[in-house]
């Protein structure tokens, strides 16, 4: 919603209905609920973007109910822009909702040139949250995720920094991300001897990369942390972009990074059968995608990026439709498995 103040600029009004719709689930065993839909500012919100669209779309986020807004240290390009640009916007629109926002960031991937500017060391971690808190323009974020693991650093070392970072006031929990189950494991004791608040666990999975179905969801079941979803529409193949093979200009065209035109082309099948199934359900291919990974229990939030903000209106039509017949998952389990 929009408001005109004296001058004419146009301000930002939440919706009064934000939360009525929403759909809201616990994150394992912790105090805190998250939209079942958040939102990832890993593309689109860089300074190579424009930054009204980034501020629509984060505008129309809120206002359909969702709080968790996720960056990454490194998100943009270049790096640190997406964060800048979140905090241009937050500072704009958002200062008076502090309190209802759900803010993350992570460190552990390339920053910063030398030594001390990657993965998973007590340097790399503090340094790199309080570069992000500069450029978001907040005291603290919400949750702040180590990225990925660091094989060559002790994990007491890394979860010790995490600790101390919320002990400093610099974040209210701790997730980590990309973790295998065994290390989830050790990274859970170790927390919860250092009475750190570990509460989420970033991991890819869609219809087509379900590793976390391999021990991790039962891990992190066993702990009692939740899972947050990341790249759950493949991305892109479990849209309708790819339903009649590959269109000009799109991402596995371009063979872009983390998709090509050979991965579309061997599951081209699976996806002209899933949307089958998923216009049978009245919905598109990439909302059935986001409700299939919902129906698990240890799942708390489904990351979706948006390039408009009709594309996430779109994405969160997904919440219309939630339930799943055992017919159909048997249909869907012998298209994927």
């Amino acid at each position: 919603m929009q408001i005109n103040d004296k001058s004419g600029t146009k301000n930002y009004l939440a919706a009064d209905n934000r939360y009525d719709a929403m759909v809201y689930k616990r994150s394992g065993k912790s105090g805190v609920l998250l939209p079942a839909i958040s939102i990832g500012l890993w593309h689109n919100f860089g300074f190579v973007d424009p930054i009204q669209n980034g501020r629509e779309i984060i505008r129309t986020a809120f206002d359909l109910g969702i709080t968790h807004f996720d960056l990454a240290n490194n998100y943009g390009p270049p790096y640190g822009s997406a964060e800048e640009n979140f905090g241009t916007i937050f500072k704009k629109d958002f200062q008076g909702y502090r309190d209802e926002l759900f803010i993350a960031t992570k460190a552990g991937f390339d920053m910063w040139p030398g030594p001390y500017g990657n993965l998973g060391s007590r340097k790399y971690l503090i340094s790199s949250l309080d570069q992000s808190l500069k450029r978001l323009g907040l005291d603290y974020v919400d949750v702040f995720y180590h990225h990925r693991p660091d094989p060559d650093t002790p994990l007491e070392e890394t979860m010790g920094a995490l600790a101390d970072i919320v002990r400093q006031g610099k974040a209210l929990y701790v997730g980590i991300s990309n973790y295998g189950p065994k290390e989830t494991q050790k990274a859970a004791e170790l927390l919860k001897a250092l009475k750190v608040p570990f509460i989420l666990h970033q991991a890819r999975y869609s219809m087509f990369d379900r590793w976390v179905e391999d021990g991790l969801l039962d891990t992190l079941e066993e702990v009692g942390v939740g899972c947050i979803a990341f790249s759950p529409l493949a991305q892109g193949m479990l849209t309708d972009k790819y339903i009649n093979g590959i269109p000009e200009g799109s991402r596995a065209s371009k063979n872009m990074t983390y998709l090509n035109s050979d991965t579309v082309s061997d599951n081209i099948h699976k996806i002209q059968e899933l949307n089958t199934i998923a216009q049978e359900r009245g919905q598109k291919l990439s909302q059935m995608a986001i409700a299939w990974i919902l129906r698990q229990s240890q799942v708390a939030s489904v990351l979706v990026g948006a390039s408009s903000a009709n594309q996430l209106k779109d994405n969160v039509k997904a919440l219309d439709n939630l339930e799943f017949s055992i017919e159909e998952l048997k249909l869907i389990e012998g298209i994927i498995s």
